[in-house]
């Protein structure tokens, strides 16, 4: 990988998922990335959650120091058990 890893960097993802009511479709993640955090970097990171995980944008704040939270949502997978035990 390239110097700007995102494992590297120390970015953090929430460890909970968050859902906002408990009838809701949607699963929301919750990802806070440092200010020395290169804007390539950060789209990278970015765009493998959302390739690999199907998570979209939905917030992205940037704070006074420069840290960035990004909340980022998808529809719920609901699995549905298709054999007869």
């Amino acid at each position: 990988m390239n110097e700007y890893s995102p494992l590297e960097t120390g970015h953090r993802v929430a460890p909970r998922l968050h859902a906002r009511r408990t009838d809701t479709r949607v699963e929301w993640r919750v990802v806070d990335l440092p200010r020395d955090l290169p804007r390539s970097a950060a789209t990278m990171l970015l765009a493998e959650h959302a390739e690999y995980g199907s998570w979209e944008l939905a917030r992205s704040v940037t704070y006074m120091g420069g840290n960035r939270r990004v909340w980022l949502k998808r529809k719920r997978m609901r699995v549905v058990r298709t054999d007869a035990a």
